[in-house]
């Protein structure tokens, strides 16, 4: 209650400030035209007494008009020149006319850079960006994996089960394609598989590999390391298949019937999303632990 003044310019806003400078300079201004009216009617005065009553200049004409005459309308020129100044130059062009005319100039020059961008995108436009599936849209993506009942794949980063005919069949449909795998799944391999073109995801720098073995960051990358094969296959692991599924044109699924203990797991295949082509059954046997069926299935 009994603190301290506030000051009151704190509370004044910003237009508020501006108004009042505006009015302090439009004041000095007004006071300078004052006084320069003053001066000019003294001056006048003291032109025409020195002239006649003193006889300064006397006999001094041009075309037959007196001297001080012209100093006097020379004088009243530079007046009406402060007078115009004051009253209609400031007035026209004024801070906020400025500001107006920097706004004009600023809009002109957006409407012609927009113009110009769009010129520019027209005459060199930029390429589209790729998207997994516009990567390899000219290929045929193939999902191969074998999977239990309850989706299992592996283990430990092995095989749960050996089954030769799925191996055989394998090797069949991969044979001089492109395999794309996760760095974990290609060191599952005691070195790499003959006749195919391996491309191995993973984030590790400097990635040692036979040669040969192509190394990419991500699953876009491998797709188009292999934009010149007709089907590429994409054989793993779990996180590998979990990316890939959703742009995946075929599943060559060996389904495993039983359940097992595993810590990878193939993704749930959505029956609204695909359509199952093919199926050939084998049933348990003394090559076989397990019976299981070859299934193929199509993107709808």
């Amino acid at each position: 209650m009994f603190g301290k003044k506030k000051d009151t310019t704190s509370e004044i806003d910003k237009e508020q400030l501006e108004l009042l400078k505006t009015a302090q300079n439009r004041i000095k201004q007004k006071k300078r035209l004052y006084a320069h009216f003053v001066v000019f009617l003294i001056g006048s005065v003291f032109l025409i007494l020195a002239n006649t009553a003193l006889g300064i200049g006397e006999g001094v004409k041009l075309f037959n008009i007196d001297w001080f005459v012209y100093a006097i309308a020379f004088w009243l020129f530079l007046f009406i020149y402060h007078v115009f100044n004051v009253f209609v130059t400031s007035k026209l062009l004024s801070k906020k006319w400025e500001e107006k005319q920097l706004n004009h100039l600023v809009s002109k020059q957006k409407a012609r850079i927009t113009e110009l961008q769009a010129q520019v995108e027209k005459d060199y436009p930029l390429p589209e960006k790729k998207s997994l599936k516009t990567t390899s849209k000219k290929s045929e993506i193939t999902i191969i994996v074998a999977a239990g009942e309850n989706n299992a794949i592996g283990k430990d980063n092995q095989l749960i089960w050996h089954l030769s005919d799925d191996l055989k069949r394998f090797k069949n449909l991969t044979n001089g394609h492109h395999i794309i795998m996760g760095r974990k799944t290609f060191e599952s391999f005691p070195k790499p598989l003959p006749n195919r073109t391996h491309v191995v995801i993973t984030r590790q720098k400097n990635y040692q590999v036979p040669s040969g073995v192509i190394v990419v960051n991500n699953l876009e990358d491998a797709l188009d390391a292999a934009r010149t094969d007709s089907q590429p296959f994409i054989i793993g692991g779990g996180e590998i298949y979990k990316q890939a599924i959703d742009i995946a044109d075929k599943l060559e699924i060996t389904r495993v019937h039983s359940n097992f203990e595993a810590d990878t797991f193939f993704p749930k295949i959505d029956p609204s999303k695909w359509k199952e082509e093919t199926r050939t059954t084998h049933p348990k046997d003394e090559k076989h632990a397990h019976s299981f069926s070859f299934i193929t299935y199509v993107r709808k």
